[in-house]
């Protein structure tokens, strides 16, 4: 307290020393121009005093608070060093709203008391976080799998939050009985389709695969090291069919033959 008193104070002070000074000095103040010139230099002294005063200040709380503007600047700072996204903004929008679907279907699983349904619904999780997963593994299967967060998935979650809904009603009328029966019904064919979705999002993986397999056999052919290869694995399996089409049919003359010398004998 008593330092903001002697900063505020100190100004008038050295305003009226100056004011002093100039009248021991012999500066005529009884004369209008006198008295301007002491007035003049009077207020230009307090003010100067007063500016010295104020940056001492400053400094004095810089030093009883050391580091606290570097300290109020360094969340800015680390606020804009967000780092960006490794993927594609298609595939980091597909991660984003996968995340969401996911959130609400594990909340509409805490919340739905079937068990049953809750095991339907964890397995369309699970399924569902793999076709989400595979943006990032295969970014060609994006335009798929942005039909399916668009329409397939908030289709499911819709009707399971209507399922969440009939379920807290403690009536059991014929509406609600049949609306829930369908929608439990609706779950298992869901779970087949997307199965089927995730396997159709391999299709161009399964090709490239065939295609090094096939490139491979010709390098082998070409080179002499062993001409047709079982890499071939279309051709491996006819022949391995063909095989056990053949011992089955042994097996199957060898138990007639004794069958017919067991009865010849009796």
């Amino acid at each position: 307290m008593n330092r903001k008193r002697r900063g505020r104070t100190s100004p008038i002070y050295t305003f009226v020393l100056v004011w002093v000074l100039l009248n021991l000095f012999g500066v005529p103040v009884y004369h209008l121009a006198g008295l301007l010139a002491t007035l003049g230099i009077s207020v230009a002294a307090g003010l100067a005093a007063a500016s010295i005063l104020r940056g001492k200040a400053g400094k004095t709380q810089e030093e009883a608070v050391p580091g606290a503007a570097k300290a109020e600047a360094a969340p800015a700072q680390e606020e804009k060093k967000e780092e960006p996204s490794p993927y594609s903004p298609e595939v980091q929008q597909i991660i984003t709203d996968g995340r969401i679907a996911m959130k609400e279907m594990g909340r509409l699983y805490k919340s739905i008391p079937d068990p049953e349904v809750r095991k339907k619904i964890n397995e369309l999780m699970s399924v569902s976080d793999k076709i989400v997963r595979d943006a990032i593994d295969d970014p060609s299967d994006v335009p798929q799998i942005r039909k399916f967060l668009d329409f397939y998935l908030p289709t499911t979650i819709k009707l399971l939050n209507a399922y969440d809904r009939m379920s807290a009603q403690d009536i059991s009328g014929e509406n609600i009985s049949g609306s829930m029966q369908r929608i439990e019904d609706m779950l298992d064919t869901t779970i087949q389709a997307y199965n089927k979705q995730l396997d159709a999002l391999f299709a161009n993986q399964a090709a490239d695969i065939q295609m090094d397999i096939e490139t491979m056999n010709a390098m082998l052919a070409r080179e002499g090291l062993g001409g047709k290869s079982y890499l071939d694995l279309r051709e491996f399996m006819k022949q391995y069919e063909k095989e056990q089409k053949k011992k089955n049919t042994g097996s199957g003359n060898e138990q007639l033959t004794e069958q017919k010398g067991s009865t010849s004998n009796g």
